[in-house]
This record gives C-alpha cells, sequence and structure tokens, in this order.
C-alpha cells in the first residue's frame, strides 16, 4: 500500500478530475463512505442523533454529505459550522431538508455547540482534515469547536467520533499532533493514507483507519514513491523453500563482531539469521571469545581472529578474512565490534573486499556503523549493496547532525543518508523506515515500545542477511526483515503487553509468525 503526502494527495485527485472525475463525484463518493462507516458504527440510525462539525474547505463538504445521506436514512443529523464556509452551496442544498444547520457566529459563547454535543451518539469530524496549514489558535472558532468536543468525549456516555481524512490538528506529513487534537475511534482517509499517520505521535492518534477508494486512476497511485508495508505484501516477498534444497541453498551468513563488553551481540545476530532461514552462520570473533560464545549457539561455525588491545577485532583481521569472503552469501559487520581505532581499521580495510568478493552485500550495523561515520571516505567506501541499519543516535553521526534532527524529519533523513551512502539505509525506531538510493522508501507500519530492548537490533541485522542470502535484492531483504520483525514484536506484544521482552525471543517466536502470516 502507498501512503502520501497532502502534496501528493491533491495531486492525485487533480488527476482524477483530469481522467473525466468530476471534483462533486469525488466529494459525493467520501461523503457516502464517512456516512455508510457511521451507520455500521452505530448499527441503526432511526432516532439517532449525529453531529457534523465542518470545516471551510472540502473536508466539510465531505462533512455535509455523509450528515445528508445520515439524515435522509433516518438518522437526527445537525451540522455545525464553526467558521464561515468559502462556498455555501452544498449548505443550500440542504434547505429542503429540516435539518438543524447552526453557525458558529451565532453561538459566540458555544452554547448550541454544548446542547448539540449533549446526548449525542456520534459526531463526525470534517473540520480541516489534510487542510490545515497552520497551528490551531487558542480562542478562534475550529479550537472552541474542539474543546467542547473534547468535553464531551470525557463526560458520561461520550459520543462515538469519526474522523474525516484526518482528525483535526493531525499534520498529514510530519506525524505532529496539535494539544485541541481529540482522538477518534475511526479515521475514514480517502484515497491513500497520509504519511503523518504512520509516524509519531500521529499513530496513535488516529484510532482504528479505515481508507476508501473514491476513484484515484491506478496508475497515479502506483507512482507514488513511499510504500507502506503490509502483511499481503510480506506473503509474496517470502523467499521460495523447495523440498529439495540443501544449506547452501538457503545461503552462508558471515558475522564479523564481538568484544568483551558486547559478549551476547554476534549471537542474537546468528539466531536471527538462523531463525529468518539462512543455511549456514559464521562468526569471526577475536578467538578469546569463542569458548564463551560457542555454548550460546551450537548451530554456528567459527572463524577465531585476532584480538585488538580492547578486546575487539584488530584490524589485521580484515587481512585474514581476505580470502573468506567469496564463500559467502551475506554478511553483518558490526554486533558488539567495539568503537576502538582497530574497528575502524578492519571496517576501512573489508568494505573494499564485502564489495567486490562478497555476492549479495552486507548489512553494517551497530558500531559499524559508528566505525563508518568515523571514516573521512566512508560515504564513498561503502558499497552499493550495503544494508545501514542506524538508530536515531547513529543515523545522527552518519549525517553529521542531532538526533532531534533525525527525529523531526525521519522520512527526509533516510532518504537523505541513502542518496550520501550510494546504498540502502534502515532508519530504526517507532515506524523503521527504509529508504535506498534510488529515492524509493518503505515505512514499518508497526510502532511497538516492547522492542526497544537491548539487542532487538542486532536480531534484525542478522534477519536482513539471512534474506540477502536466500537471494532478495537489499532493498526487498530490508523491508521484509523489517516487517518480520516488527510483527514478531505485536505478537509478542499480546503475550507480554509493552515491557518485558528479551531480544533472543524475538528470534524464537520469528518462524511461527511467518508459518500464521502464510496461513
Amino acid at each position: 500500500m502507498k501512503l502520501v503526502t497532502a502534496a501528493q494527495m491533491r495531486e492525485l485527485e487533480a488527476a482524477a478530475v483530469a481522467a473525466g472525475i468530476p471534483e462533486r463525484q469525488l466529494m459525493e463518493e467520501a461523503g457516502l463512505a464517512v456516512a455508510q462507516e457511521a451507520w455500521m458504527t452505530l448499527g441503526t440510525l432511526e432516532g439517532r442523533r449525529i453531529v457534523a462539525l465542518i470545516g471551510p474547505g472540502n473536508n466539510g463538504g465531505d462533512g455535509i454529505v455523509a450528515a445528508r445521506h445520515l439524515y435522509d436514512w433516518g438518522a437526527e443529523a445537525a451540522l455545525y459550522i464553526p467558521r464561515q464556509r468559502r462556498d455555501m452551496t452544498l449548505v443550500d442544498e440542504l434547505a429542503p431538508r429540516e435539518m438543524q444547520v447552526l453557525a458558529g457566529e451565532d453561538d459566540p459563547g458555544g452554547v448550541l455547540l454544548e446542547q448539540l454535543l449533549s446526548g449525542c451518539d456520534l459526531v463526525i469530524d470534517a473540520l480541516l482534515g489534510i487542510g490545515q496549514e497552520r497551528p490551531l489558535e487558542p480562542g478562534e472558532a475550529i479550537a472552541k469547536a474542539l474543546i467542547a468536543l473534547a468535553a464531551a468525549r470525557a463526560g458520561y456516555n461520550p459520543p462515538k467520533l469519526l474522523a474525516v481524512d484526518l482528525p483535526t490538528g493531525v499534520n498529514a506529513d510530519s506525524g505532529a499532533v496539535d494539544p485541541l487534537t481529540v482522538v477518534p475511534d475511526q479515521t475514514i482517509t480517502f484515497g491513500l493514507p497520509k504519511v503523518g499517520m504512520y509516524q509519531a505521535p500521529a499513530s496513535g492518534k488516529c484510532g482504528r483507519v479505515q481508507v476508501i477508494d473514491i476513484g484515484i486512476p491506478k496508475a497515479a497511485q502506483d507512482a507514488v514513491p513511499l510504500e507502506l508495508l503490509t502483511a499481503r505484501w510480506a506473503r509474496t516477498a517470502l523467499p521460495a523453500r523447495p523440498e529439495d534444497a540443501n544449506k547452501g541453498t538457503f545461503g552462508r551468513v558471515l558475522i564479523a563482531g564481538g568484544s568483551p563488553r558486547y559478549l551476547g551481540a554476534p549471537v542474537l545476530t546468528a539466531n536471527g539469521a538462523y531463525r529468518a532461514g539462512a543455511g549456514l552462520v559464521t562468526i569471526a570473533c577475536p578467538a578469546g571469545l569463542v569458548p564463551a560464545l560457542a555454548p550460546a549457539i551450537a548451530e554456528a561455525t567459527w572463524l577465531p581472529q585476532t584480538a585488538a588491545a580492547d578486546g575487539g577485532l584488530a584490524g589485521e583481521a580484515a587481512i585474514a578474512l581476505r580470502g573468506e569472503w567469496p564463500a559467502f552469501s551475506a554478511a553483518v559487520i558490526g554486533p558488539g565490534i567495539g568503537r576502538s581505532e582497530a574497528t575502524r581499521a578492519f571496517l576501512w580495510a573489508a568494505l573494499a573486499d564485502i564489495a567486490s568478493d562478497l555476492a549479495r552485500g552486507a548489512v553494517i550495523d551497530a558500531d559499524g556503523l559508528n566505525a563508518l561515520a568515523a571514516l573521512a571516505d566512508g560515504r564513498e567506501r561503502t558499497p552499493s549493496n550495503a544494508v545501514l541499519t542506524p538508530h536515531p543516535g547513529e543515523m545522527a553521526r552518519l549525517l553529521g547532525t542531532t538526533v532531534a534532527d533525525i527525529q523531526s524529519r525521519r522520512l527526509d533523513a533516510a532518504k537523505e543518508a541513502a542518496a550520501a551512502y550510494g546504498c540502502v539505509v534502515v532508519l530504526k525506531g517507532a515506524h523503521t523506515v527504509i529508504a535506498d538510493a534510488a529515492g524509493r522508501v518503505a515505512l514499518s507500519p508497526y510502532a511497538n515500545p516492547l522492542l526497544a530492548t537491548a539487542g532487538s537490533g542486532d536480531v534484525l541485522a542478522g534477519m536482513i542477511a539471512a534474506y540477502l542470502g536466500q537471494g532478495l535484492e537489499p532493498f526487498e531483504a530490508a523491508k521484509l526483515a523489517v516487517y518480520l520483525h516488527a510483527a514478531t514484536g505485536e505478537s509478542l506484544r499480546e503475550e507480554y503487553g509493552d515491557s518485558g521482552l528479551l531480544a533472543g525471543e524475538i528470534a524464537t517466536k520469528l518462524p511461527r509468525v511467518v508459518k500464521e502470516l502464510m496461513g
């Protein structure tokens, strides 16, 4: 499924009009869909009181059409228009009906609105939608309407609330949420879902999201570059598992990392790779760590290496591994590797070998990313088949900025990093972003605090490498791993709630989630 900005949605609507669909028809389709959802929400309309809060633009027009249908179907539907509409045609067309229509200018104290909301069964928020272009100002008519709505929703026997296209106060692009926003039970959005609905904090402020087709041409939708990952897509993306396969069929993954301080990181990465279907996983780590790590993962094979002064991989380990890369399909560099000068030396040398000798690509994770950011020529040396997996702090170092800057523009930051490093970038966090150097972007539908636990990213890195090893291109491998990692987190959230997860449990649960996904 594609996601759009407010500007892109307007372009899609313009494309529909250019294709011969009148703008009024688009509004009629949208309003009818809202009315149908309202009917399904209430179950019956006879004797039900419904209030539509009507804004000055097209969003308000959708609400007027919805209220008209609900009135015709038997509901006691009323309109409240806090601020004068630019075009009153739709309101004037209601004259033959005995619908109650109130204007904010006739209700300076808000008493009439309070009376309307008192005891009503459902409210339709059709105030601004994607048309909001500035913050709501306290004291203005729409702000007052939202305050009254919030009071009604907080009272005894509160009304149900449906938002049209977007809850008022939610930014369609950034996901910013105005303090006056009233969270609906459901948002009915048109054409395609909006980017802001899948950005924190807005992702938790939209209620259940229902996407309604209003006739936007498919070709115009297909041209939208931003993709929302879905279960339907993931089912089609999973690599085939032929019955006559052997372990070589499913790829050989090399993991380079480990240090005394982060002893378990390579093991978590290996578990992630195995549980995602890798045929063979080998860990290249300091030789002194092997006796401690080997009992934790009997399935792995080992390439013991020289240790640096801090106990991590020495720079010369890259030379020792030079003849090994062609034997592997994919690799992960960085889990638990440490932050020494030796790490930077190892990465600097390994990048060239990965580019020339590794068949399907490499994941650079954790302190491998910090080492990459510290290299003067890191951007130039990064292979095009690499996948970088930074959290916001690591991304800030890769781009030479601050975490606050990254978090304020996650989509743009991921695209910027992918272009700068010439590869796929996975910006982890709530609604993880995946971007590639060609400008394609995908977004995870999930935001889950349960996954904010040490080692979660190590498991994800192993999963991406496993899908690389099984033949997926870097962008597809990263998307699939991100989706399944997050979907596994959602499954575990049903058991645990929002805390208490051990990262290794993600890997353990993964095959069951994949099985359920495949039906």
